[in-house]
């Protein structure tokens, strides 16, 4: 039975030449045995003391900003598994990791299966232009990295940003989903669809 980890990773982020102290949450979906890991933040090391040995299967990444992403290079090093990331978000890719490329492109109705469970890819653009989360229908869960916190939509002054379309991902796409789904973000504390209907204009 699949069940779902949580690392909270610290790190540094910079936007417009200035550094912010920031947690990021790591999500972990699995068993015993096997891992699909979302998100990279900062360092790769507590990232692997919380998948403790398993397998994983793949790290996906839910948009190309650095606080996402910084260790998944270490991070796939240390495990071997392959690094997706939406196509539209490499060009934040590239000012990070250079050379080293993602492995697989992030799309949408991209289907991952990992200990018994799916987690379908949902192309939210808004935050960033390939942000995209990830829903898990049989554990009654969304992953939604930066584009929905608990309070309203992530925010819009990052690179290649913008308030109009993340509103458009959030209402067509996840607004949608059924009230009791669990909103896991990417930094902060956890929601609900329900919980979030009035947050978002």
């Amino acid at each position: 039975m699949a069940r779902i980890d949580k690392a909270v990773v610290s790190g540094v982020f910079s936007l417009d030449g200035a550094d912010f102290d920031v947690d990021n949450n790591v999500w972990l979906v699995g068993d015993d045995d096997e891992v699909l890991v979302i998100d990279a933040p900062h360092d790769a090391a507590p990232i692997i003391d919380a998948v403790g040995g398993r397998r994983v299967g793949a790290i996906v990444l839910t948009h190309g900003h650095n606080d996402h992403i910084t260790a998944a290079v270490d991070l796939r090093s240390a495990t071997g598994a392959p690094i997706w990331l939406h196509p539209a978000d490499r060009m934040l890719w590239d000012t990070v990791h250079g050379e080293a490329a993602p492995d697989r492109e992030l799309t949408e109705g991209t289907r991952f299966e990992i200990a018994g469970t799916t987690l379908i890819a949902l192309h939210t653009p808004g935050h960033s232009p390939g942000s995209t989360c990830l829903h898990a229908p049989d554990l009654a869960t969304v992953f939604t990295g930066d584009t929905l916190f608990c309070g309203g939509p992530g925010a819009t002054g990052r690179s290649y940003s913008d308030e109009p379309t993340i509103l458009r991902s959030i209402r067509s796409r996840l607004l949608t989903l059924h009230g009791d789904t669990v909103v896991r973000t990417g930094h902060g504390e956890d929601t609900t669809i329900a919980a979030e209907l009035g947050n978002v204009r």
